[in-house]
């Protein structure tokens, strides 16, 4: 027998190499193994830090153009802001320079008006600084609670208004707090009258629960001259509220066929729910029982007393020195 019929091919494992889904696990094993290795020990961070210290120059020279433009968009978009609030500040600056002179000519005509006809001046108003604490935790009542009371002189029923307008009125008072009764309470009314046309009306809080903050113009007549935009003032007839103080502005006129009266929404200018800080105004009807009061003629002193009794000692003294006045008796002869 020859040796070449002897001789056989190799396996097919050692001839082929190994199978597609053989090197697939043993790949997959490797990765496996590796990333655990690297989660432990680490052993792939000096080579992320070579490669990034390698592409850094690179990630900034890529970076660069988009930084540009974005620096070049940001610059024209703030110079253009920066020109809108140019030309804004200088409006406002205008529309107030008219206001204020048009508020100095109206106080002069004011000021004069009163002395021609010997009016007496306007009441000034005594004021005191107060913080609100908190709200009252009631759904059904919009009332705020300040940290100012009795000890520091706050009265039953006065006035509370931040920098926008009339906030409420107090309606508790406790030693060193007060309870505030906010406009959009559902039991609050305050007599306002329309500044555009003079015309006086009762605003209350709005009782639907709907709108948290509104406020409503009861019993107008659909013939009232009441628009959306018109500004509220206090009217001052209730002899608490100042007059012309800002209340609130109305929102929207509803002319409703079934019922003789308008219904009007008034969205008040105060921050109920945000004022930090606010003022608290004397009512009306104690300064001027506290003017009644200081009217009244003082007692006379110690030397007017004394000047009266050394006059009437006087007169006495003389009245003495001259002596009776003889009385005619007799009748004249016929």
């Amino acid at each position: 027998m020859s040796l070449r019929t002897l001789e056989r091919g190799a396996p097919s494992l050692f001839k082929n190499g190994a199978s597609s889904s053989t090197k697939m696990l043993l790949l997959s094993v490797l990765a496996v193994v590796l990333m655990v290795a690297d989660a432990r020990l680490k052993l792939a961070e000096p080579v992320r830090q070579a490669v990034s210290a390698v592409l850094y120059p690179l990630q900034w020279a890529v970076m660069q153009p988009v930084g540009w433009a974005e620096e070049g968009q940001s610059y024209f978009e703030s110079l253009k802001q920066a020109q809108e609030e140019s030309i804004e500040a200088r409006r406002l600056m205008a529309n107030m320079a008219l206001r204020a002179a048009e508020a100095d000519r109206l106080l002069d005509e004011n000021l004069q008006l009163r002395g021609l006809l010997d009016l007496r001046p306007r009441l000034a108003v005594p004021t005191l600084a107060a913080e609100v604490m908190y709200q009252t935790p009631d759904s059904y009542t919009r009332r705020v609670v300040l940290n100012k009371g009795q000890m520091a002189g706050v009265e039953p029923g006065s006035p509370v208004m931040d920098d926008a307008g009339v906030m409420g009125q107090v309606t508790r008072v406790q030693p060193f707090s007060s309870e505030v009764t906010l406009l959009s309470d559902r039991d609050q009314a305050i007599p306002v009258m329309v500044a555009r046309t003079g015309v006086r009306s009762v605003a209350y809080g709005d009782p639907s629960n709907l709108r948290s903050d509104g406020m409503e113009l009861r019993f107008m007549p659909h013939d009232a001259d009441v628009e959306a935009g018109d500004m509220l003032t206090t009217s001052g007839v209730d002899g608490v509220y100042p007059a012309g103080l800002p209340v609130a502005r109305v929102v929207e006129v509803e002319r409703r066929s079934q019922s003789p009266f308008k219904r009007i929404y008034c969205q008040p200018l105060a921050r109920l729910d945000e004022a930090r800080h606010v003022m608290i105004l004397t009512p009306l009807n104690l300064i001027r029982a506290a003017d009644l009061s200081d009217a009244k003629p003082a007692p006379p002193s110690a030397e007017q007393v004394q000047a009266e009794r050394e006059d009437k000692s006087a007169q006495r003294r003389a009245s003495k020195t001259r002596g009776p006045v003889p009385a005619t008796t007799q009748k004249a002869q016929p």
